[in-house]
């Protein structure tokens, strides 16, 4: 492939991973506009939770499908759902509309999140992706972080329909940079495997009703919503295991250690990042008492050292092990997530930018490190299946964090304040978001949230020290190595063909 096609290609996947990725965040600061005019208020969490629900379930499957079909036709399907999701989403006269345009948007981003990386893995040679996939990354978490700032932008200056709107123009490029410059290797006249239709059947509703049972663990329908997700799970395993072409690679999960320690890294990693990004913004607002705009700020940290962190160590791993990279990573993270776990209503902003800085920089080192390993070491028909499901690891890794510690805080809040002699019920949660920030937080109620957010936090590090251990379990030696070994199995099966015939 010519190098100014391999630049088109880029630039355009570029922006479709920035527009995929910041929609998951951008509706936040607008949604107080959008539930005021359409109306809605009890469907207001749904409008998060559907995007989540389409774009993780369809993220393996878009994967799968792209080793199958090949990479062109399944991007534009992706961005065609996306960019008519987002236009319908602009146009949404009701909250109902909103919420089944929210659903089409997420499955096109379900598609777009992993082909972005799957496409960096087919054009780039490994000393190529070490140094573009570390920007990669970077772009995701950039835009993941700054989409409440451009929601908020759009709000306030043009108008909340913009939000979704503005995917339009940059859609339509990059799906022209991409059906231009792509072009797909030859597939020959060999039959393609089936469509593991059962498989994406039972992912879909394992992952719907684990989602959906972790909304409100106190309601007896949220647990047999769970047992309902992990019966789909087990039979999922099964069903996986006999597919000809699975959509979640199990088998690849339990022979490849390589792998399957990138998916727990994946996992846990992900729990704590979204975990902790979901509730420092609440307690810089309602605990340490400054406006919703500086609390959106307070994650800056976090972003700088993530993409700083990740351009630099994607380099490095020419030069180093990509398991040395992932370790130094991880203790940063651990430390900075000890640091989190010790938030109180005295705690200096210095301390706190600290303790994001560190995260960030965990993440950027160990993220692209897993990466580049993962797609180095698996065979090139897996390998978008094993590049989605690695990013399906860590967004399901979120959902269960941000879930878990949202019952955590719930339960820790009522404890505090009941100790401090105050009835929950006269310090709605509702007023810990609103603009009335600590202003509504007096006393021993302030105190109390404090204490709660430092229980939720401190619940992560022993996630964060799980993710750390997990690590040292990645097989020794470099990204080379790992290549080799691929390599020379590859010839072996090869051999093996041949001689069968």
């Amino acid at each position: 492939m010519t190098r100014q096609r391999v630049v088109l290609i880029t630039i355009g996947v570029m922006m479709s991973l920035f527009m995929a990725s910041m929609e998951s965040t951008v509706i936040a600061t607008a949604m107080p506009t959008i539930v005021g005019e359409l109306g809605g208020l009890a469907s207001y969490s749904w409008v998060f939770a559907i995007y989540m629900l389409t774009s993780t379930t369809a993220g393996p499957i878009f994967g799968k499908l792209s080793d199958i079909y090949g990479r062109r036709p399944i991007y534009m399907a992706a961005i065609a759902l996306f960019i008519a999701g987002s236009l319908l989403c602009g146009a949404a006269m009701s909250m109902p509309m909103l919420i089944a345009a929210r659903a089409l948007q997420g499955l096109g981003a379900g598609g777009l999140l992993p082909l972005a990386f799957i496409i960096v893995g087919d054009i780039f040679t490994f000393e190529q992706r070490a140094k573009v996939q570390g920007l990669f990354s970077g772009v995701w978490g950039v835009s993941s972080v700054i989409g409440p700032l451009i929601g908020g932008f759009l709000v306030d200056q043009i108008s909340w329909h913009w939000v979704f709107l503005i995917n339009i123009p940059p859609g339509l490029i990059a799906a022209a940079l991409v059906w231009t410059a792509w072009q797909d290797p030859e597939r020959g006249e060999a039959k393609r495997p089936a469509i593991d239709y059962a498989g994406a059947a039972l992912l879909s509703v394992g992952v719907v009703t684990l989602l959906l049972g972790l909304s409100d663990l106190s309601s007896p329908l949220s647990w047999g919503l769970l047992a309902a997700a992990a019966a789909s799970t087990a039979a999922l395993i099964v069903v996986e295991l006999r597919a000809a072409a699975p959509i979640l690679p199990v088998r690849l999960i339990m022979r490849d250690r390589m792998f399957a320690v990138a998916c727990a890294h994946g996992v846990l990693a992900g729990w704590v990042l979204f975990g902790s990004m979901s509730y420092v913004p609440l307690f810089v607002q309602g605990v340490l008492g400054t406006t919703a705009t500086q609390a959106g700020s307070t994650l800056t940290p976090m972003l700088l050292g993530w993409v700083v962190t990740s351009i630099v160590a994607s380099r490095l791993m020419l030069r180093f092990s990509y398991r040395s990279l992932a370790i130094t990573g991880m203790l940063g993270f651990v430390l900075g997530t000890f640091l989190l776990s010790r938030v109180r209503p005295d705690m200096g902003q210095l301390e706190l930018v600290v303790a994001l800085s560190l995260m960030g920089f965990g993440m950027g080192a160990s993220i692209p490190s897993f990466l580049i390993a993962v797609q180095s070491s698996v065979a090139r028909t897996d390998l978008g299946s094993a590049t989605a499901t690695v990013q399906f690891s860590r967004t399901i890794g979120g959902t269960f964090g941000v879930a878990v510690l949202g019952v955590i805080l719930a339960t820790s809040l009522t404890a505090a304040l009941q100790a401090s002699g105050i009835a929950p019920d006269s310090v709605p949660l509702g007023d810990l978001l609103g603009g009335g920030g600590a202003a509504s937080l007096e006393g021993g109620a302030r105190a109390a949230l404090a204490t709660a957010l430092s229980h939720t936090f401190g619940s992560t590090l022993w996630i964060a020290i799980m993710a750390l251990a997990v690590t040292f379990l990645a097989p020794r030696g470099n990204v080379g190595d790992l290549r080799s070994r691929r390599a020379a199995e590859d010839a072996a099966a090869a051999e093996g063909a041949v001689a069968a015939h």
